[in-house]
């Protein structure tokens, strides 16, 4: 190699290094730059501090000792620029001020302010409620049974809250197919909807039945308890929840917290099969193992369901004591609660020392035992309202809603609206009602990080 040539080269490397150092001191200088960013606060956690930009992208800072709560606007300046890839961001807030704080007398209406699980996202689902039409909220707060054909179609027209899947729904089918037939579902509702299965474990398991997505089928929960205690039941409500939420399901109508310890009961094989004191740690563990894997999960059936028949077929009376259900049967789903229980189910059956003249989905009573005795303050969902004990009962969607539930499970859907939609125009239930229980809904959804372009 001539000397021309290594002068070229020489002067060829240097460049590069150069050019190479340049931009690693212009990186360093654009990492240490002082942006800004306003926001609205969604909640102060520990030194957390979380905030909902205008393009409602979701942010985590490590912020300490700064002073501010939920509903807060903020203008916070950090070092460096966001990634919204990130779960909590690496940003250091130099400085902060609050633009607009909380007010306690906010549009979303004070008889709605409940202070519940959801509350922190009360304001963005009223925000939404105002978007929306009565035909949209009223099909927001129904769950409907996937449809045998035109299941897109017929939610881009309708914009149900969510769909129901059973067995067959999940038939032959692979991941990829599963998955597919989710983002198709979601592609075309203005709202994310809920996805929602009973993969209870044991005989109702509606996912893990199809060998092509899961290795084996959920085991109940007697066996796992008997095969290796709660830490056992801790690993397969993750598992469980991990596969769902790689299917793109978002809703788990489980766990069974009934107390059953006769195996001659209609409930015991999907029970724990333990009395009130170990069913209500089931309750618990599970819904504390399955916070933060994207999938919700059910108490049910509400009040409990002892040892009656099976409501699929006809009606069945619960004839206990009041104080044999409050003693046995509503611990295991007051723990649940307490441990975050976002949803609670409630049974068909008629509770004859509560109210003995309507089954307890449709029972005022029973739905305010739940609200005001065990303090719950999330989603009320009934029974499938296709079931044998209810579905002779006219006007059952409406009994239902005015009952105190959230959300209706249906097969009937277009029956259900058209129910919904005269008790209306004939005042039997007041819009504000719907625009109530659509709020609840929407409020979850936020909650649930369905809502949002980028939720952490």
């Amino acid at each position: 190699m001539n000397k021309k040539m290594i002068l070229t080269l020489g002067v060829a490397i240097i460049l590069v290094v150069v050019i190479f150092s340049g931009v690693i001191i212009n990186n360093f200088k654009e990492n240490n730059e002082v942006n800004k960013i306003v926001a609205t606060v969604l909640e102060v956690s520990g030194d957390n501090l979380t905030v909902r930009d205008s393009n409602d992208v979701i942010y985590t800072f490590i912020a300490e000792d700064i002073s501010t709560i939920s509903g807060d606007v903020v203008e916070l300046e950090f070092v460096g620029y966001l990634d919204k890839d990130k779960s909590i961001q690496d940003n250091k807030i130099i400085n902060y001020s609050i633009l607009e704080s909380f007010n306690d007398n906010s549009s979303v209406p004070s008889e709605w302010l409940d202070g519940g699980i959801f509350s922190d996202y009360y304001d963005l689902a009223y925000d939404k409620l105002q978007t929306m039409s009565m035909s949209e909220k009223i099909a927001q707060i129904l769950l409907v049974r996937y449809p045998d054909e035109n299941q897109v179609s017929i939610l881009e027209n309708y914009q149900f809250g969510g769909y129901v899947f059973f067995a067959k729904d999940f038939s032959n089918k692979t991941k990829s197919e599963v998955q597919s037939m989710i983002n198709s579902l979601q592609d075309v509702s203005k709202i994310p909807i809920l996805t929602a299965v009973d993969e209870e474990g044991g005989e109702v398991v509606r996912v893990s039945s199809n060998p092509n997505l899961a290795s084996e089928r959920f085991k109940s929960p007697s066996e796992l308890y008997k095969l290796g205690g709660f830490d056992l039941i801790k690993e397969d409500t993750i598992k469980k929840s991990n596969l769902l939420n790689e299917l793109g399901i978002n809703l788990n109508l489980a766990p069974v917290v009934d107390v059953s310890t006769d195996s001659s009961d209609y409930m015991y094989s999907r029970a724990l099969g333990e009395g009130t004191e170990l069913t209500s740690v089931y309750a618990k563990t599970v819904i504390e193992a399955s916070k933060g894997l994207g999938v919700s999960y059910t108490l049910k059936h509400f009040p409990g369901y002892g040892n009656n028949a099976d409501t699929h077929y006809g009606t069945s009376v619960d004839n206990r004591t009041y104080e044999d259900i409050s003693s046995n049967d509503l611990p295991p789903f007051k723990a649940g609660i307490d441990a975050q229980a976002e949803a609670v189910l409630v049974s068909h059956n008629i509770v004859s020392s509560i109210d003995a003249d309507n089954p307890a989905s449709l029972s005022i009573d029973i739905h305010n035992l739940l609200r005001d005795d065990l303090d719950f303050t999330g989603i009320i969902i009934t029974d499938d309202l296709a079931m044998g004990s209810v579905s002779t009962i006219d006007d059952a969607p409406v009994e239902a809603i005015l009952a105190g539930n959230d959300l209706i499970i249906t097969t009937d859907y277009e029956g259900t609206i058209n129910s919904i939609k005269t008790a209306i125009n004939n005042q039997t239930i007041d819009e504000s009602l719907i625009d109530k229980l659509a709020f609840r809904v929407l409020a979850w959804k936020y909650y649930k990080g369905l809502m949002f372009e980028n939720q952490k």
